[in-house]
């Protein structure tokens, strides 16, 4: 999609705390997410500076007009699907409304006085999931990631024979995503350590995090149809940071034959405002390419556009900061950076193959890009890869020092997009802090 005059970075705001350095919303971004002020029903806004805009008030306030403000009414609703669900066209004319009217050009003070009755800090307002989840699949788009963890169980041949000819991807639990600042008790399962003769059943002791992107279906598919590979980045409404948090020892035990099941659907964390995929336009790059010796993408997964530019460039990272840094007003500190262009396979291919068997998305759908991880120490994406399974503990600036997560620490992802030239734009965060488990 071209780019246009939301993308300006020299565009300022009348909103003022949007034009400090290292603002994550400024006004290229207007991320969307849903929120409720005291008293209030929950609706539809975007973030701008530290201030949340009530879309559909300032869409009467300032009276916009035709798709924009038929996109903005949607906003009303409770929850942000049935914006998702009227297309790129319109996302664009609403997003190309709400730049004209926050910034600060010919006739700001007339359209900040008639709009700035609709703006509410986002520090006196809950933050909620921003959609109606109503499936979750999550993929395995890392090579990083999968080799690293390959090599725990096969040293000599860590990759398995698909993965670098299928998206590799699971169905995960709609009903337990969770937005930030969402307490998550550790989870109880079955554990069979490798020595023992029977399992057991009690409290998960290698919790992990996940450090991964959401992207949240705009206009879905007919059951039955599929989505061409050209065309299906254009049905993805927006990125979201998501934390697949992971027991890793019930996993291990669970998984065979069919996959994660309770290892996985206990809790899901995602940053609570959507940053839409005409907001990520100047970050594109090309796809991650692959070593001489791959195999090619199958024909249906294959689009030389989407090689030349269906990557993003969106960093990703993971602190904790633990009770006892909390206790002494200590910041958390960062485990690991990554980036999503580094991985093996593109959004549009996540898509693609996700309706090629005639699987109908729809509107909120979110699917997971699967644990981040680059090819340096420093930018894996778990504490499984971080720690090698538990073998060489973090130390904390406390002193303490981490296998995996314990009771009280509290995991931080951010995120950020940035390019000479471009305004730099942020996630936010997704954040959780772990709770014991419930007996």
């Amino acid at each position: 999609m071209p780019m246009d005059e939301t993308h300006d970075a020299l565009r300022r705001s009348w909103v003022e705390t949007a034009n400090a350095p290292g603002c994550e919303f400024p006004i290229q971004n207007l991320p969307f997410g849903v929120f409720a002020a005291k008293g209030a029903p929950p609706k539809g806004g975007i973030a701008i500076g530290d201030q949340v805009l009530d879309v559909a008030a300032a869409s009467k306030a300032l009276e916009f007009t035709g798709p924009a403000a038929e996109a903005a009414e949607a906003c009303s609703d409770t929850n942000l699907n049935r914006l998702m669900s009227l297309g790129r066209s319109d996302w664009k004319a609403l997003r190309l409304a709400l730049s004209r009217a926050l910034s600060k050009e010919a006739g700001w003070e007339g359209r900040k006085a008639r709009a700035a009755g609709c703006l509410l800090p986002i520090a006196q307002v809950t933050l909620l999931v921003p959609a109606r989840v109503g499936d979750y699949t999550d993929f395995y788009t890392s090579v990083f990631h999968a080799t690293n963890v390959g090599k725990f169980f096969r040293p000599d041949n860590p990759l398995l024979p698909n993965y670098k000819w299928v998206p590799i991807g699971y169905h995960g639990r709609a009903s337990s995503i969770v937005a930030s600042g969402t307490p998550v008790f550790r989870p109880n399962g079955q554990l069979k350590p490798p020595t023992a003769v029977a399992p057991v059943f009690g409290p998960c002791r290698n919790l992990d995090y996940e450090t991964e992107l959401g992207f949240f279906i705009g206009t879905g598919n007919e059951y039955g149809k599929v989505l061409a590979i050209e065309e299906a980045a254009d049905h993805v409404f927006g990125a979201v940071l998501l934390n697949d948090w992971s027991a890793r020892d019930i996993q291990a035990w669970e998984y065979q034959p069919l996959g994660p099941f309770l290892a996985k659907s206990f809790a899901t964390t995602i940053s609570p405002w959507i940053v839409t995929m005409e907001a990520l336009e100047p970050y594109r790059t090309a796809a991650f390419r692959r070593p001489q010796g791959d195999p090619a993408p199958l024909p249906y997964l294959a689009d030389a556009t989407d090689q030349e530019q269906g990557g993003y460039s969106i960093e990703v990272e993971m602190y904790l900061r633990s009770a006892k840094m909390r206790a002494i007003g200590a910041g958390p500190s960062r485990l690991s950076r990554g980036n999503y262009r580094d991985a093996y396979w593109t959004l549009a291919q996540m898509v693609a193959h996700h309706t090629s068997n005639g699987c109908n998305l729809q509107p909120g759908d979110l699917l997971g890009t699967g644990t981040l991880s680059g090819d340096t120490p420093e930018s894996v994406g778990s504490m499984l890869e971080l720690t090698q399974r538990g073998a060489h503990p973090v130390t904390l600036p406390t002193g303490e020092t981490r296998a995996f997560i314990a009771d009280g620490d509290e995991v931080i992802e951010r995120g950020r997009c940035v390019r000479e030239g471009f305004a730099t734009i942020g996630f936010g965060e997704a954040s959780g802090t772990v709770m014991p488990a419930i007996s």
